[in-house]
């Protein structure tokens, strides 16, 4: 596996010991979160003056290894401004690191059910854009194309201006832009995974678009995707869209742009997509977001639903 990351220009190889001595040798003191994956790390590389993100691959992980190799063959090759910067990695025996550019403001989900500092909707609205942009990077402007399968608040980290990185390329894919649906194991995390590919077992495009719909319906209404009733009732977010339509996330108090409002709204998956397959998807376009800023709502729709590339308009 060391070979495949030797070549480039890209990250560089960091030793172990600097990395242990960037996070006190990795002390609870330091971590800054834990998952399926591993534990990430605040650290700070003297040599280089940068304040880092270290994420240690979980030795008892099935999936470390493949998720490792993932991540740093596909992040390494991606330079675009709402992306994660991959500075480095390391590989030695079964300890796997990956270090990444620290984003100090943490990431979006932390924000969005943070009751004691509202995130205010002029950040949401530029955070949207924002991941909107990175997704039209990858499915549409780089070399090769990326499936990222995995698109929630969770992997949308936000740096010291509340700029979105997306990031987590653990279960991402490259792609030919070419092929259209891609056969290959489920990925993705409940309540953001589109629904046919739980039924055919295919990903594309149109799959992450589904998973961005779920996430601008949640940064609107600040409601996570699925809430399980008492009588185990499982109501998706998607479903109470007319319901929430004008009023966005209560505890903004109405104070949002009710136009930006009812784009966003409108963007999202349609309660009927949530049960039935057959929908498509489109990326946003323009780097300052032009298609979800300036088009009429009906044309977002539109767009947005048959596919159709968004510089068309």
């Amino acid at each position: 596996m060391e070979d495949k990351f030797k070549n480039g220009a890209g990250p560089k190889r960091f030793d172990y010991n600097v990395l242990a001595d960037a996070t006190c040798h990795f002390s609870d003191d330091q971590k800054l979160g834990e998952g399926g994956f591993g534990s990430v790390y605040r650290g700070f590389i003297a040599d280089l003056n940068l304040d880092v993100a270290i994420k240690r691959v979980s030795s008892s992980s099935k999936q470390g290894k493949k998720e490792y190799s993932s991540e740093v063959t596909i992040i390494s090759q991606m330079r675009h401004r709402n992306l994660v910067q991959l500075v480095g990695w390391c590989h030695r025996g079964d300890k796997l690191l990956l270090v990444y550019q620290l984003m100090p403001n943490g990431s979006l989900d932390a924000h969005l059910y943070n009751d004691e500092k509202m995130l205010p909707w002029s950040l949401r609205y530029d955070i949207i854009l924002g991941i909107g942009s990175a997704l039209l990077y990858l499915h549409q402007d780089c070399e090769q194309g990326v499936l990222h399968r995995d698109i929630k608040p969770s992997n949308v980290m936000l740096d010291d201006t509340f700029n979105a990185k997306l990031g987590d390329f653990g279960l991402a894919r490259l792609v030919d832009h070419e092929q259209g649906t891609h056969m290959t194991e489920l990925a993705g995390t409940m309540g953001y995974m589109d629904p046919e590919c739980t039924t055919t077992g295919r990903f594309s495009t149109e799959s992450d678009m589904y998973s961005f719909g779920v996430v601008l319906l949640e940064v609107a209404c600040g409601r996570r995707p699925v809430v399980v009733l008492q009588d185990n009732t499982v109501i998706h977010l998607a479903q109470q869209v007319s319901e929430l339509y004008r009023n966005g996330d209560l505890r903004l108090n109405g104070d949002f742009n009710v136009p930006q409002m009812e784009r966003v709204l409108a963007v999202g998956p349609e309660p009927e997509s949530v049960h039935q397959a057959g929908h498509e998807h489109a990326a946003v376009r323009g780097a300052d977001g032009d298609l979800l800023a300036t088009c009429p709502l009906s044309k977002v729709r539109s767009i947005f639903r048959s596919g159709r590339p968004a510089s068309s308009i």
